[in-house]
């Protein structure tokens, strides 16, 4: 069985439209996703969101703001504290830095992120960190924070080899999406072959990113299997192993996530 550990099943046309996560839930049961983690970017859209996952007791959630989300009033780290306490909540973000849109100011970017690290430091949850074009201040903060002490993932990762140890050595984990299906991403394909099994995760980032052989399609949590067989293709092992792996791995560092009946 597979977790997915990144989607946004709120964002997600089918749950737009009829209000309701079953249909979605179902497909992914069919494919063998047992587990799924549903992402916040923003704290307006969290109540909502935890409303829909609350009564499924193999859905999880996050609660952050994004680096790219653009608000009124910046959070302050007790409001990240409270919204993290819900029971349905795992982990804090997604936070990080994203220097390529440049959407946000990167100063606030900056203040943030360690905003969530130090909600998560003190409430020990893990971290849930999308960087991109921002290798050194995203490991720099960390690093300042003490975010070691709580762990956490490179969501979605498309980094170098080098940042990927860096975080590993802060107790990260990293995460794969459907670009490792992509055609030019065999550098982010040596990764996959290269981390370390007890420390991968895998994800769908639904609704983008939908991998190979779904591209052009909106993307769905049902298809994480697609991911791991991919990821299983260039580690040269059986897809079962590596999904039993990732599984393990997600629960580990997800300590406050039950397993399902």
């Amino acid at each position: 069985m597979f977790v997915d550990s990144h989607c946004h099943l709120d964002m997600l046309t089918p749950v737009k439209d009829s209000g309701s996560v079953s249909e979605v839930l179902a497909d992914a049961a069919a494919s063998g996703v047992s587990h799924l983690l549903c992402v916040a970017v923003d704290f307006v859209r969290l109540p909502a969101m935890l409303s829909l996952v609350d009564s499924h007791e193999n859905v999880f959630a996050s609660a952050g703001l994004h680096p790219s989300s653009q608000v009124e009033h910046e959070p302050t780290q007790a409001d990240i504290e409270q919204a993290a306490r819900h029971p349905k909540v795992v982990a804090i973000g997604e936070t990080g830095l994203d220097y390529h849109y440049d959407s946000v100011p990167r100063e606030v970017q900056r203040e943030r992120l360690r905003r969530h690290v130090r909600a998560a430091v003190t409430l020990d949850k893990p971290l849930i960190i999308h960087t991109r074009e921002a290798r050194e201040d995203t490991l720099a903060i960390l690093r300042e924070e003490g975010a070691e002490s709580c762990g956490g993932v490179l969501h979605c990762f498309t980094e170098s080899w080098e940042m990927a140890e860096a975080a590993m050595e802060l107790g990260f984990y990293i995460s794969l999406s459907g670009i490792v299906t992509f055609r030019n991403a065999e550098s982010l394909r040596e990764v996959a072959r290269r981390v370390p099994l007890e420390r991968l995760l895998i994800e769908t980032d639904s609704p983008y990113l939908a991998p190979v052989p779904m591209r052009g399609k909106e993307n769905r949590p049902a298809f994480v299997s697609h991911v791991a067989e991919a990821i299983a293709r260039e580690r040269g092992m059986p897809v079962e192993t590596l999904a039993e792996a990732t599984t393990e791995n997600f629960f580990r560092l997800f300590k406050d996530a039950r397993r399902a009946a």
